[in-house]
């Protein structure tokens, strides 16, 4: 009764308790309607082009329609014939490529020195397991993408099920224990969106187990998805070897259809005002998570029915990405998907090695003759969530607009991301290898 009657003399009354509940919920409800209304009164600040061509480049809409108007369906054939093996990047560009993973030498001495100081029975934890470097070539149009995610069909999630087989039994036991499928784990040089492609991924592996061969793990996922993945080579590497951070450099190259009739040095023009809904068949198809609405603002200053050219000149498109070598530059207007507020400095910056531009033709199984395309090359230490993509098409953009030789280091001091074209349709994109060595020039697909 004491206990009770203390705790009644410290309580406070319930007429107090019900006013403050209700002065709590008066507040939410005051920050819900200031932060609604913040959301409705946001200015965006656009950029802000001061050159002759200002009322030349296209908007978001235009080059949007522009970009996705076009047969990708021959770009997303050669992909799959390129994976299947029954064609290669040298059929396209006429001279022998080879790919950065043969005999590529991880440069990890210091590691292995230590290791050579014990035997195989010797060495414990990490050190006691197995590394397995595996090259990857898979169809972007078959797969969600790289990342493993519920319910879509993706690369990692594939992958993962074949190396299920080979995990330890320690590993095996505590998957089952929480009730998780039999896995293994993959780590990944870099993440591919929905819809592109890639001919040398590379992927790490590892395993206590001490019977596992490369063959066994290529056979195990070859007979995963066949016809949309195959397993270019796996070997054994050091346990150091990390397939991201191990890397010096990526590789992608953009394959551009032009329409039967564009070279690329016609001059068509379009009015500004015009609408381009349709697109033609077998167009490439926007991937779920763009959203470009808020990208689709038209320029109020813009005089009404201005004439912008539809075409553009490769050479062109060369010039202004060869601008963009050799420099330590921050991409984030060239981004996606990210916050650009949090990611100043290093967090955004990009060295890229090499970006060139050339106009080629895809090979015909018939020895005909192809449709003409546009191949842009892209060699860099990293790049950003959509980066590629994104500087294709703004690239297409300052050359069909005529825009000055260093319009995308200009971009790059833009207040908004809007400056830059939306991101270019994937299916014309692809990883073509990574790097563990330094960037060597003679390398260059496109010189």
């Amino acid at each position: 009764m004491v206990r009770d009657f203390l705790w009644a003399a410290n309580a406070k009354p319930l007429a107090t308790i019900v006013t403050n509940r209700r002065q709590i919920q008066r507040f939410y409800r005051s920050l819900q309607m200031h932060g609604q209304m913040q959301a409705q009164n946001k200015v965006y600040v656009h950029y802000n082009h001061t050159d002759s061509c200002k009322f030349l480049r296209w908007t978001a809409r235009e080059s949007f329609q522009f970009m996705y108007a076009r047969p990708w369906e021959e770009v997303v054939e050669f992909y799959s014939n390129v994976v299947n093996g029954h064609l290669s990047l040298s059929e396209l560009f006429g001279t022998q490529i080879h790919f950065a993973h043969d005999n590529a030498k991880i440069q990890d001495s210091f590691v292995e020195s230590k290791l050579e100081d014990f035997s195989d029975k010797d060495k414990f934890g990490r050190w006691a397991r197995v590394t397995f470097k595996i090259v990857l070539s898979y169809h972007g149009a078959s797969f969600d993408g790289w990342q493993k995610q519920p319910g879509l069909n993706t690369v990692q999630g594939l992958v993962e099920r074949s190396l299920g087989t080979f995990v330890d039994e320690k590993k095996s036991q505590q998957l089952k224990d929480k009730c998780k499928p039999l896995e293994g784990c993959a780590v990944v040089a870099g993440r591919t969106d929905k819809g592109v492609s890639a001919f040398q991924q590379i992927c790490s592996f590892y395993t206590w187990r001490k019977d596992v061969r490369p063959h066994e793990i290529e056979d195990a996922i070859n007979s995963s998805a066949p016809g949309k993945l195959r397993v270019v080579s796996v070997s054994e590497v050091s346990r150091a070897f990390h397939p991201n951070f191990s890397a010096k450099w990526r590789r992608y190259l953009y394959i551009f259809p032009l329409n039967d009739g564009e070279n690329g040095e016609d001059v068509e023009n379009f009015s500004s005002h015009d609408k381009y809904d349709e697109q033609r068949p077998g167009s490439g198809e926007l991937t779920s998570k763009e959203k470009l609405d808020e990208s689709f603002i038209i320029d109020k200053d813009e005089p009404e029915g201005t004439i912008k050219p539809r075409t553009f000149s490769v050479c062109r498109v060369n010039q202004l990405l060869q601008q963009l070598e050799g420099k330590l530059l921050s991409y984030k207007i060239f981004a996606r998907d990210t916050k650009a507020s949090r990611n100043e400095g290093p967090p955004t910056e990009c060295f890229i090695y090499h970006a060139r531009a050339t106009e080629m033709r895809l090979p015909c199984s018939d020895h005909g003759q192809g449709r003409k395309v546009i191949c842009i090359e892209l060699v860099a230490n990293r790049f950003l969530r959509k980066m590629v993509r994104v500087l294709v098409a703004t690239s297409i953009r300052e050359a069909a607009a005529g825009a000055e030789d260093d319009a995308l280091l200009k971009l790059m001091d833009a207040s908004c991301r809007r400056a830059s074209a939306p991101p270019a349709p994937p299916d014309g994109l692809c990883l073509v290898d990574v790097g563990y060595t330094e960037f060597d020039p003679q390398s260059c697909i496109i010189p």
